[in-house]
This record gives structure tokens, sequence and C-alpha cells, in this order.
């Protein structure tokens, strides 16, 4: 389901992953409690603690790059490129979605009562710095 021109299999595309993007996989034995969420290049996985088996994915529909993540009660707060959504972390179902037009894109910083991102954030930033400075280096 995610386009891949590069000969190496995609693990996103891997015959031992359920392709179910933007749908949630019913595993009702599971709870919130017993996921781990991953996040990069615009796309969410789910895996089980136990197990680290796929329970579901997501990618989001605009935006590529640098995934924030934060799990807020009972929504896992996303933020990609600018676009910021909502997903059940139970289904993997996008629950809103909120362009924040005119806020612009970079790296985003997530907070609430329940947590931040903050220093994941931080990480992010200097780590696409110096890709920068590393392509100015070898222009």
């Amino acid at each position: 389901m995610f386009a891949n021109e590069n000969p190496i299999q995609d693990p996103w595309k891997s015959p031992d992953i359920p392709q179910t993007q933007n749908e949630p996989v019913d595993r009702p034995s599971l709870t919130v409690d017993d996921l781990v969420f991953v996040g990069f290049n615009s796309k969410i996985a789910a895996l089980d603690r136990a197990t680290g088996d796929l329970v579901w994915q997501w990618k989001a529909p605009k935006g590529s790059g640098f995934v924030a993540i934060l799990l807020d009660g009972d929504q896992l707060v996303v933020s990609v490129s600018g676009y910021t959504y909502a997903v059940d972390p139970a289904t993997g179902e996008t629950l809103w979605t909120n362009p924040l037009k005119g806020f612009g894109f970079g790296i985003p910083c997530l907070v609430s009562t329940s947590g931040s991102t903050l220093g994941h954030s931080a990480a992010a930033a200097e780590t696409e710095a110096q890709q920068a400075r590393q392509r100015a280096a070898s222009s």
C-alpha cells in the first residue's frame, strides 16, 4: 500500500504485516496498556508489547517525515509536517484532523497534562540540523 521504488523490500509491505492502512485490526484481547507505539516517516505502528507483533498501522493522509506522538488518555495525538491528528490508540482509527492552517511546519512538540514530546522534538531538531550541515559541507 505504501509506494516504494527502492528494490530493497519495504518493511511496511512485508507479507508478514497485515496491510491495513488506516484500518483497525480486531484484536479484542489487547488493551492500550498492551501496546507500544512507533512512528517514523509519517507512519505509526502499534506493536504488541509482549510479542512485538504488529497490531495496527496508520499513515498520515498529509505530511511526511518526523512523527511526534503523544498518548493523551484515550487519544494518540500525532503531528506530521504541520498536520495534527487524533488517533484511537486501541484501533488506529482517525478521530479528528486539524491542519493548523497558518502555523507552518517543522519539528513539532506536543504537550498535555499526560506528558510531552519536548525532549524527543529537541533531539529530532538537532539531528535535522546535523544532516543539513552535512549536506552543505558535501556540496
